[in-house]
């Protein structure tokens, strides 16, 4: 199949309702299996916490968004919205296989409601690998998320309401005002959803180690496939290693890499402009002083959890060079990215330098290509482009990723 027609197929075809999916054709199904987050209680909006590695507790005065742009799933406390604690994913199977001994972690990019556009991608892995391949969602998107938060009426009227209010603001739309929104009242809400979803990833890997899974052995090999945002946090599980869980994964990143702060998410498919500022001023200006008023915050991402501080390491180059890049050049020899020129959300530079550091140094391999067609960051495979030139493009990123994950790495 080309990759246009597999799209379509495979949009025509997917449904998270339906427990298992089947491709007589090609040899593969899909299966969906629902997941029940046990790190939901991380999250914003409970009066008192309580962390049982640490046996401290504390409480939380943080002030969610209320409802004053007309959406009420907007005002639901964090730990209160259902879909995000507990919801569906996809494993794409070899159907040729009766237990797959390995098996692939895709994760998405920021702001994401649909999978339709890494269908492909899961076939083709799978397919190229002989690899099982789970699309799992990052905590508040795709279907972990009310779906008025998708929905285009409502959100638009959230959009027009944040354009009255803002005589500056840049790039809203009805794709980004729900996160916008979010993100815009409580920018810490960034790294309490991302350490959630690590958690999640570990629980998940933890399953399959404890054999919850028919189609795949509790052996399996682990990898991850990860873009954009996903790539950020595949980053932080690779360096952080909760449990020794990632000990042996190979990391392949598309479109991602790059520290917070070298990263540009203002876009209509994104963030707006007022939510960018408002989530960069947290981190970038204001991090160490919100750190002291915030003693959770502070207990998370100052040393007592490893992946919290590689969150840290992760939101400034230069501040977290000295802990990042040692712990890179120690995972980096299974580690690869592939990054476009032309991207202006993760400049293909940016990459580069955060992978390999100020001096080229950090044994990570990072191949920089600029496609012959017109394409973004959001949409990096037109399905309405040149056919035979995005299907070539295609098929050199997703053969370098097969061979990155099917060579041993030393």
């Amino acid at each position: 199949m080309t990759y246009l027609s597999d799209s379509l197929v495979l949009r025509s075809r997917f449904d998270l309702s339906c427990d298992r999916i089947e491709f007589p054709s090609r040899r593969m199904i899909i299966v969906n299996e629902w997941f029940e987050s046990a790190a939901w209680t991380l999250l914003p909006g409970l009066s008192h916490y309580r962390c049982a590695e640490h046996s401290c507790c504390f409480d939380d005065n943080a002030q969610e968004a209320g409802d004053e742009y007309g959406a009420r799933s907007l005002s639901i406390k964090d730990g209160a919205v259902d879909e995000n604690r507990r919801f569906r994913y996809a494993t794409f199977v070899d159907s040729r296989q009766t237990c797959s001994r390995g098996v692939i972690l895709l994760l998405h990019g920021l702001n994401e409601r649909d999978w339709a556009k890494y269908l492909p991608w899961a076939a083709r892995l799978v397919e190229s690998t002989g690899k099982a391949v789970m699309m799992f969602p990052i905590a508040f998107h795709m279907n972990r998320a009310p779906s008025e938060w998708r929905r285009p009426r409502p959100m638009r009227a959230v959009s027009a309401k944040r354009q009255a209010a803002s005589c500056s603001i840049a790039n809203s739309s009805f794709a980004n005002a729900a996160i916008s929104t979010r993100l815009g009242s409580l920018p810490e809400r960034f790294c309490w959803s991302g350490l959630q979803t690590l958690h999640d990833v570990a629980q998940l890997v933890d399953d399959i180690r404890r054999g919850k899974f028919e189609h795949i052995s509790p052996d399996a090999s682990v990898d991850l496939f990860a873009y954009s945002i996903g790539a950020f946090l595949a980053e932080i599980l690779m360096m952080a290693d909760p449990a020794g869980l990632f000990a042996d994964t190979k990391l392949f990143m598309f479109c991602g890499g790059t520290t917070l702060d070298r990263m540009y998410p203002n876009s209509r498919y994104i963030l707006d402009s007022d939510a960018t500022i408002a989530l960069y001023s947290f981190f970038l200006a204001r991090f160490d002083n919100e750190l002291r008023k915030n003693a959770r915050l502070e207990h998370y991402v100052n040393g007592a959890h490893s992946e919290g501080q590689y969150f840290r390491a992760m939101v400034n180059y230069q501040e977290g060079k000295v802990h990042r890049e040692p712990r890179l050049r120690q995972v980096g020899s299974r580690i690869a990215a592939f990054a476009l020129r032309s991207d202006r959300v993760v400049p293909a530079n940016e990459v580069i330098g955060t992978l390999q550091g100020n001096d080229r140094d950090i044994p990570i391999q990072v191949e920089v290509a600029d496609f012959p067609y017109e394409y973004s960051h959001m949409t990096p495979f037109p399905i309405n482009g040149p056919a035979s030139e995005v299907e070539r493009c295609f098929d050199h990123l997703f053969s370098a990723a097969a061979t990155h994950f099917c060579v041993t790495h030393a």
